[in-house]
């Protein structure tokens, strides 16, 4: 551990609270890197050099200040340490006799700072390498025996189901982003979380989601624009990837079918959810067939507009018609043509999913 020159500024702003004294602070070679009175910085301090050599407090009067040629000033000076070594020195300039009731306050406060700096750190290492192992766990790059030793050692429960939330703002800034992981670890004390490089915040859900989770959420979030997709709830974080993937599908199939909407649950469109995004293979391309047929005669789009709304509304005529604000019987017309364009029948259940599937992968 050694002190830099922000720590060090730090600890004289807050000793400086406590005392009515100009407070210097030295590094392990006696060089003043932080002080009440600036134009001190860079001085190599000799009471403070002695300090650490000979590990105890040194104290300065006026006889000792002339025997040092005037260098250094009236005050106390007291080593700073930390797991038993030297690391600096804390010094208050001022009248030996009122400065050294301090001292021991000052050099206290001094070690606390430090202590208090040194578990912040710690703590942002072990959420860096945290995130770095979930990170890795969604993308299924850790072979089982290294997933199991990551997992005892951050605390994280393999067995348990879970579920990927995916939170996409609109305006990805530090302050909107900080907004939302404050909410999520202080309301929900998550500490599963992930920041993408998408500037998405990803959530592993090891607890249900609450159902009702968007509409509990305070103003402040409500106004930060952003979208919200769920996937699939895998039974062991083995398959987290399965869970991060299904919640990718979920937001992409999400904003292309429905962009006014903000939460996308992949239970609510599960196979097309499933199928968005699947490569290109000869039986995706044999299944796409049906609706290139319909595409080659639909030159305004409007067959295609109408099978969508259909299968979207389970195939029901009088909620498709009020959808598409079209009579009943239009529709009916409408998905005659389409059966004559397709070669394909409504009636029959084989070739009705091949219709919902072309449809599904066209998109």
């Amino acid at each position: 551990m050694k002190i830099d020159h922000q720590l060090a500024q730090e600890i004289v702003k807050r000793t400086m609270k406590i005392v009515p004294y100009s407070v210097n602070v030295m590094n392990e070679q006696g060089f003043i890197i932080a002080s009440g009175d600036l134009s001190r910085i860079g001085e190599r301090h000799t009471g403070a050099v002695i300090s650490l050599r000979e590990s105890h407090i040194v104290e300065i009067d006026s006889d000792l200040v002339k025997a040092w040629n005037y260098e250094v000033r009236t005050g106390v000076n007291l080593p700073i340490r930390f797991q038993e070594k030297n690391i600096g020195v804390i010094g208050i300039s001022g009248d030996l006799i009122k400065v050294r009731h301090y001292a021991e306050l000052v050099k206290m406060a001094a070690e606390m700072i430090i202590e208090q700096r040194v578990m912040i750190e710690r703590h942002q290492w072990q959420r860096r390498y945290f995130e770095d192992f979930l990170v890795q766990l969604l993308k299924d790059d850790l072979p089982k025996d290294e997933i199991l030793n990551q997992a005892q050692f951050f605390q994280f429960n393999l067995e348990c189901s879970l579920q990927v939330m995916i939170i996409a703002l609109a305006d990805p800034c530090i302050d909107h982003t900080q907004t939302w992981l404050s909410y999520l670890e202080k309301y929900y004390q998550q500490r599963n979380l992930i920041v993408g490089r998408n500037k998405q915040i990803i959530v592993l859900w090891q607890d249900d989601i609450p159902v009702n989770f968007e509409k509990t959420m305070p103003l402040a979030l409500k106004k930060i624009k952003h979208k919200i997709a769920l996937g699939l709830r895998v039974s062991t974080g083995y398959q987290a990837a399965i869970a991060y993937k299904s919640a990718i599908n979920t937001l992409d199939f999400g904003k292309y079918c429905f962009p006014k909407k903000h939460c996308y649950r992949i239970d609510e469109y599960k196979i097309p959810t499933l199928l968005y995004n699947l490569q290109s293979t000869w039986y995706v391309t044999e299944l796409l067939k049906p609706i290139e047929s319909l595409h080659k005669s639909d030159k305004n789009g409007l067959l295609h507009k109408t099978l969508i709304q259909y299968f979207f509304s389970n195939c029901d005529l009088v909620h498709t018609s009020k959808k598409l604000f079209i009579h009943i019987n239009t529709l009916r017309y409408r998905l005659s043509k389409i059966e004559t364009i397709t070669g394909l029948s409504f009636n029959r259940i084989d070739e009705k999913f091949i219709l919902y599937l072309s449809t599904i992968l066209w998109q």
